[in-house]
């Protein structure tokens, strides 16, 4: 799963690496949580790339009545293109998700170790997601998306069994080109991130409560690590005194 992720780059070096037509300015976001904006890239009919604003948790356009509707934040990218909610999205509406990372919690001893999850040193990532327009009654939209996981690498599975389905630049055109790379294709360019990309940085529960959206929720902690495995100690026996007592009477046969 991934239910946290961060965008801090500068809107300049944010365009430069996804290529969008547009000159968006936006501010840094260090701790974005589902039902807020989500930046994306997508790919227009003129084949340009654009940048866009979306609301995380994907709404089909399908959907009857929002409000009764089960959140997506995730969906599997190894089913997306078998499931209703993400058919069609799959076939006509795949993006990009800019980040300079994500968050994950290892659970351990009834208590949780957040991690953020960032490329080593720092740097820009493209999350594959997809993206959906559900109208209202009234004649109102509201554009929707969500992120695509894959099963984790080996580093990532220590803390998580899921993670971002990250796009290597060299697959921007083929992941957001729905005109001619159809589902199936465009699922076997999704899989686990290679095991030298990313580095995991435990960092503190501050990152736990959405509201704090500050660089500090990025600062490293120690690692409390995983509670070692219980000790299983083997009763020992008894001891028998009469063993060696000369004077104890002989046991029954």
């Amino acid at each position: 799963m991934c239910g946290r992720l961060t965008l801090t780059s500068a809107p300049d070096e944010v365009k430069g690496l996804f290529g969008y037509a547009d000159t968006p300015n936006f501010p840094p976001r260090y701790n974005i949580a589902p039902t807020q904006p989500l930046a994306i890239v997508r790919q227009d009919l003129g084949h340009r790339r654009r940048f866009g604003l979306v609301r995380w948790g994907l709404i089909p356009a399908w959907v009857k009545d929002p409000a009764s509707f089960t959140l997506l934040v995730n969906a599997r990218a190894e089913t997306a293109a078998e499931k209703p909610s993400f058919r069609g999205p799959m076939r006509h509406h795949r993006c990009l998700i800019p980040a300079n990372g994500f968050y994950e919690w290892r659970r351990m001893d009834g208590s949780k170790q957040a991690f953020f999850i960032r490329p080593k040193g720092g740097g820009l990532l493209a999350f594959a997601g997809l993206f959906d327009t559900w109208s209202d009654p009234a004649g109102g939209d509201m554009d929707t998306g969500l992120v695509l996981t894959v099963p984790a690498n080996q580093s990532v599975a220590a803390v998580h069994d899921r993670m971002p389905a990250i796009v290597p630049p060299q697959d921007f055109d083929a992941w957001l080109d729905c005109g001619t790379v159809d589902t199936r294709a465009a699922t076997r360019l999704l899989r686990p991130a290679p095991e030298d990309l990313l580095e995991l940085i435990p960092v503190s529960s501050r990152v736990n409560t959405f509201a704090n959206d500050d660089p500090g929720v990025q600062e490293p902690v120690e690692d409390r690590g995983p509670p070692p495995p219980p000790v299983r100690t083997r009763k020992a026996p008894e001891p028998d005194d009469s063993q060696f007592d000369l004077f104890a009477p002989p046991k029954d046969r």
